[in-house]
């Protein structure tokens, strides 16, 4: 056989396994080329509720509240207002109920006895967060999550 012939059934072997190719990728059901659409952030099937317990804030700040977002919904004092602030503090690749990086540089200020719980689930994500009042990277985390978080700035002299 001359080099002549043996490219050119070459290249007609290699038309004919792309053409095989293409028509297989046409006739393949529309499921198994179609990707996967991701719920919307807030849709339903994410779910953002959460429950606030409080402890040791006074003033009739104490107890558990229940928060629905998108739609607000719930027993807590300021749905509309909560809803926003954590909406706010949800950033892509943070995590807006993030503890104190361990070896941050903190005041040594007390802003009182108060602890809170945050419990549920936020943009399809489950939380479970603690906040107290014992430093003052602990204050400046709790007063960036007021009005979830009751507003005591006025125990420890500090303002939002």
């Amino acid at each position: 056989m001359s080099p002549i012939i043996s490219r050119a059934a070459a290249a007609a072997a290699s038309v004919t396994a792309a053409a095989a190719l293409a028509a297989a990728v046409t006739t393949a059901p529309a499921s198994a080329v179609t990707p996967v659409t991701p719920a919307p952030w807030g849709s339903p099937g994410t779910g953002d509720h959460l429950t606030v317990t409080v402890r040791h804030a006074g003033a009739g700040r104490d107890g558990t509240y229940a928060l629905s977002c998108h739609p607000g919904s719930g027993s807590h004092p300021d749905v509309a207002g909560a809803c926003s602030v954590v909406d706010q503090n949800t950033r892509w690749g943070r995590e807006p109920f993030a503890p104190v990086p361990e070896g941050s540089a903190c005041t040594l200020q007390y802003g009182g006895p108060a602890i809170t719980r945050v419990t549920g689930s936020w943009a399809g994500r489950p939380v479970d967060a603690t906040y107290d009042r014992g430093d003052g990277c602990e204050i400046a985390r709790w007063n960036r999550m007021v009005p979830l978080l009751p507003d005591l700035s006025h125990q420890s002299g500090l303002g939002r």
